[in-house]
């Protein structure tokens, strides 16, 4: 089972859905769409409200001149090793200026949401037991230390490589 998590909890009812051979959008759901998909539409209608499904090897680039119409992208990470999500949501919020939703979909585990949460992305689809089990009793894994900006700051303020000191011992 898929939860939708924000870093205000677990999300009753959302209308996202990708659609496979087991899942079907319904009525009251609205569909993610693949990029292809999406930039067709997009071309021979005005619709807004959109929501996108950016696979690891799609040029999110492309979505630049319709994201002002999506009011969601959400970005794969297929397995746990394939990170080029982390780059598609970096490039959506840093360069492209993207402020909308922004979802992690796939093999969402625990330990990578802080840092999926650095690069801008504000919702989860966890399927994980353990990511789900941890997120409900509020237990998300601190990283005290970034050697890189990002789109949100580290908590004690920006990490950048070349300005970081090492603690003091205690």
């Amino acid at each position: 089972m898929t939860k939708i998590w924000r870093e205000t909890g677990f999300v009753a009812n959302d209308p996202w859905v990708i659609e496979s051979d087991e899942v079907k959008a319904t009525e009251d759901q609205k569909l993610l769409l693949g990029l292809d998909d999406l930039i067709a539409r997009a071309e021979e209608s005005n619709d807004v409200g959109l929501g996108v499904l950016i696979k690891p090897a799609d040029d999110v680039r492309k979505l630049e001149p319709y994201l002002d119409r999506l009011d969601i992208v959400a970005v794969a990470f297929p397995a746990f090793s394939d990170g080029r999500a982390f780059s598609h949501a970096s490039l959506l919020r840093e360069r492209l200026g993207y402020a909308n939703e922004l979802r992690a979909v796939g093999d969402v585990l625990i330990d990578q949401i802080p840092l999926m949460l650095r690069v801008g992305i504000d919702s989860f689809a966890v399927t994980n037991e353990t990511a789900i089990k941890r997120l409900s009793e509020n237990r998300l894994p601190g990283i005290p230390h970034h050697y890189q900006p990002a789109v949100r700051d580290a908590e004690v303020g920006k990490g950048y490589s070349w300005r970081r000191q090492a603690k003091p011992a205690a």
